[in-house]
């Protein structure tokens, strides 16, 4: 559900530790943005992560 439509950026899963080092599961999620965008000459909504959206891999339509 969480990735990226163009890198494939996903959900990371990790250790969350306390100051006491206890240590828990914990979930890093994707900076997803809803775009539209145009494919084939047709505007699209697809999920896309902020770095595709800045190093310009994904044009906005608008």
């Amino acid at each position: 559900m969480a990735r990226c439509a163009i890198c494939g950026k996903g959900v990371r899963v990790g250790m969350q530790v306390s100051h006491s080092h206890i240590r828990t599961k914990r979930t890093w999620s994707p900076n997803l943005q809803p775009v539209r965008t145009v494919i084939n000459g047709r505007p699209v909504r697809m999920q896309v992560c902020t770095r595709c959206l800045k190093s310009g891999k994904v044009k906005r339509a608008l």
